[in-house]
């Protein structure tokens, strides 16, 4: 691989759980904000509420609460005279694209500063609380919150899935069991061989009914990410969340 500073910050980011007290400046947290808005964006469809002090996951000293925001667009349309005929699915999609990108160029900018990160992404389905407590106007949708502070800890870097199973030229392949076994064996091992799940006693009940079959000595990714996806299986939880926001979508057409 090529290598630069700026790679190499790329490269050694990992989430942050444990913070020191230090609070970062102003001058510090006002750079990362900026350094979020010059992503590349559509619209301009993002904004953030800071929070401080006490009460932020794992002690850190921030955490901003990363927000996919139409309302200000439709407050530029109305002076403008114009009325917003984009639905709100598509207004939606742009949004989060912008936020995404306002969010990940504020962890690589803090990084650059030397503070730690964590995105929480359970924000979206507490979306009516977070809108209570934060007074959200409708059409801003809190997409992700990111705690960040000053790392009290120094944890090695993830693995990740092997070029062959993310990067397609020309067009997206069929696996082999093969190529999907060889996958699973990079992201397992490589997080059995940290104790990331050992370690952290990080391990997601079964099914109701099903008899636990693993321990922490050969539970990890793979199957961590698998039972994941047993949570909201309900669609109508999400969309009661975007309605809370003000996002009409499915059968509130």
């Amino acid at each position: 691989m090529e290598k630069n500073p700026m790679i190499d910050i790329l490269m050694n980011r990992k989430s942050v759980r444990s913070f020191k007290e230090e609070a970062p400046s102003q001058e510090v947290i006002e750079t990362i904000f900026r350094a979020g808005q010059q992503a590349p964006f559509a619209m301009q469809l993002c904004s953030a509420i800071l929070e401080r002090g006490e009460g932020i996951p794992w002690g850190a000293p921030l955490n901003f609460i990363i927000c996919a925001d139409a309302h200000r667009m439709r407050l530029i349309a109305k002076k403008r005279g114009r009325r917003l005929l984009m639905n709100d699915l598509t207004m939606l999609l742009f949004a989060l694209q912008d936020a995404a990108y306002m969010a990940q160029n504020m962890v690589i900018a803090g990084e650059a500063l030397g503070l730690g990160s964590c995105y929480i992404g359970s924000a979206p389905m507490i979306a009516g609380k977070i809108v209570e407590q934060y007074k959200l106007p409708p059409k801003v949708f809190p997409m992700v919150m990111l705690v960040m502070g000053y790392p009290a800890e120094n944890k090695p870097v993830r693995p990740r899935y092997p070029l062959s199973f993310s990067l397609f030229e020309n067009e997206y392949p069929s696996f082999t069991d093969e190529q999907v076994t060889e996958a699973m064996r990079v992201m397992d091992e490589g997080y059995l061989a940290q104790d990331y799940y050992k370690e952290g006693r990080l391990m997601i009940k079964m099914e109701e009914g099903k008899e636990e079959t693993s321990t922490f000595d050969d539970y990890s990714w793979t199957e961590h990410i698998s039972r994941k996806f047993q949570w909201f299986p309900l669609q109508s939880e999400i969309l009661e969340s975007l309605k809370a926001c003000g996002f009409k979508l499915g059968s509130d057409l």
